[in-house]
C-alpha cells in the first residue's frame, strides 16, 4: 500500500506578495510565490490547510522581512535529487548579505563545469528565501533569473544590503545615465 504524506500549508502576506508556506512532519517543504493557481500537490501527498502547523516558519519569514532575522533556524525537509540537495545545501552556506555565482556553487559541490545544472537546481529550489537562491548572481555580478521575478530578487538583496549590479538599460527598462544601477540604501519592509 502506498504511503501518503500529509503536507500542512497556509498562506501569508509579505512585502513581496502572498506566499504559500507548506511543511511536512519533518520540516519546511515548500515556499511558493503567489503565482500558483492551485496547490502543487505531488503524488503521495495530501495537503491540509493548517496555519497552526506552519506558524513557526511564517514567524521566521516575518522576522526576516522586518530585518530582525539573518539566519533561519527552522527545520527543512528538502526533497530532490542528490545533486539538487548538494546545490541547496551550498546555498544555505551563503551568508546573509553575501552573494556568489553559479560557478562558485558548482565548484563548491565539486562539479566545476556544472554551473548550468546549478542554475536549474536553483530554479527548482522548493524553499526560496530560506534556501537563499536569491543570493546567486551571474558571473559578472548582475541579477539573473529568479522564480519570484527579478524585482523580488532585487528587493531581497537590498533588504540584506548585498552588492549587485542591474543589467544595462538595453536589457532593463530603468537605469541611470551609465545604463547600470547600483544598489541604493538598504530596503526596509513594514507591515
Amino acid at each position: 500500500m502506498p504511503t501518503v504524506e500529509t503536507i500542512y500549508y497556509s498562506t501569508m502576506e509579505s512585502p513581496i506578495g502572498k506566499l504559500l508556506v507548506a511543511a511536512s512532519e519533518l520540516g519546511l517543504r515548500y515556499v511558493y510565490f503567489d503565482k500558483i493557481s492551485q496547490l502543487p500537490q505531488r503524488k503521495g501527498e495530501v495537503w491540509i490547510k493548517s496555519p497552526e502547523k506552519v506558524r513557526a516558519y511564517e514567524d521566521q519569514l516575518r522576522a526576516y522581512f522586518r530585518g530582525e532575522l539573518r539566519e533561519f533556524t527552522c527545520k527543512l525537509d528538502l526533497v530532490g535529487t542528490q545533486f539538487q540537495k548538494d546545490c541547496w545545501n551550498a546555498l544555505l552556506r551563503i551568508p546573509y548579505g553575501a552573494t556568489c555565482s553559479y560557478g562558485d556553487i558548482a565548484r563548491e559541490i565539486g562539479r566545476p563545469q556544472a554551473f548550468r545544472a546549478v542554475g536549474m537546481a536553483n530554479h527548482d529550489n522548493p524553499i526560496p528565501i530560506i534556501v537563499p537562491c536569491h543570493r546567486v548572481l551571474g558571473a559578472n555580478g548582475t541579477l539573473t533569473g529568479y522564480g519570484g521575478g527579478l524585482p523580488t530578487k532585487e528587493k531581497l538583496l537590498r533588504l540584506e544590503g548585498a552588492s549587485f549590479q542591474l543589467k544595462p538599460r538595453s536589457e532593463k527598462h530603468a537605469g541611470n545615465e551609465a545604463g547600470v544601477d547600483t544598489p541604493s540604501a538598504q530596503a526596509r519592509f513594514e507591515y
